[in-house]
């Protein structure tokens, strides 16, 4: 199965706007990326409908990514903060209606880089609180034809889900048309035993997938089993985009919250460059074989 191949912005800059979205845009089509992914840190950062005459003039298909930066949390916070972070996913599926795209993807549990001691019965306890929270979230989505698609995060960004199984256990009632899983190789590398007996785990789940090197550099000159990992995605039937996502060191913000401390390419040109080579590569030998 051929996927398209996408690019996160989050790649150049941080925060994005429409400034930048213009240039990155035309850097990304040029490069032969057929899909963009566009975090939305803050409403207002950038205008959907400027965004949308942007792809449209790039042939770029949309996805929409969610940040939980500081103060966005679905559990374990205060009432008001869970309000205001539904009411910012509720934005997100605003956005993503408005330009088409078929998933809002992120680690939509608590703020990155918030981890706890839990025993069993406080996780168990906080996941129905999160089923809970993300209710009223995953009727809008399926009202909207949209699917909520939540990303397991490794142990050092958060306590609350590290794996599929996790993700599985948290979320089960309410997976369907409106929810399913996002899917990261970076995460999958750290926490599963076997990557791809975790994304044949998530199955008919699987929502959104988003790749990169081992380090978060370039895929494909490093150690992940690339074709296995297709080969998996082959078996869940997913069709989605593979979206390539990595981080700038060159922002102070973003650096810190993705502990990027050195340069993983020799510029973040190249990085998109080999990853979309390599993983064209990878698709065209399968095509033939």
């Amino acid at each position: 199965m051929r996927r398209t191949i996408g690019v996160n912005t989050w790649v150049w800059t941080s925060p994005l706007d429409d400034a930048a979205l213009a240039a990155i845009a035309a850097k990304a089509a040029g490069m032969g990326f057929g899909a963009i992914e566009l975090p939305i840190e803050q409403p207002g950062d950038w205008a959907p409908d400027a965004a949308a005459d942007v792809l449209a003039e790039h042939g770029l298909a949309p996805i929409v990514i969610g940040a939980m930066g500081p103060g966005r949390n679905l559990v374990a916070a205060p009432g008001s903060e869970i309000v205001a972070t539904q009411n910012y996913l509720v934005h997100c599926l605003g956005v993503a209606e408005r330009l088409g795209s078929p998933v809002v993807a992120g680690p939509f549990t608590a703020a990155t880089g918030r981890a706890w001691r839990m025993d069993a019965e406080e996780r168990e306890a906080r996941y129905r609180e999160l089923r809970t929270s993300l209710a009223p979230l995953v009727r809008q989505a399926e009202a909207r034809g949209i699917r909520l698609a939540i990303e397991p995060l490794n142990r050092y960004e958060t306590s609350l889900v590290n794996t599929v199984e996790q993700a599985l256990e948290a979320l089960g009632p309410l997976l369907g048309p409106g929810l399913g899983l996002a899917l990261d190789s970076y995460h999958l590398n750290i926490e599963e035993k076997h990557v791809g007996d975790a994304i044949r785990a998530a199955g008919e789940h699987l929502a959104h997938v988003q790749v990169c090197g081992n380090d978060r550099g370039a895929v494909g000159d490093d150690h992940l089993d690339w074709p296995g990992f297709l080969d998996a995605l082959d078996e869940t039937g997913y069709a989605g985009v593979l979206g390539l996502e990595s981080f700038t060191g060159e922002n102070a913000t973003i650096a810190v919250a993705a502990s990027v401390w050195r340069p993983l390419a020799a510029s973040q040109d190249e990085l998109a460059e080999r990853s979309i080579r390599y993983l064209n590569a990878l698709q065209d030998e399968r095509d033939v074989t």
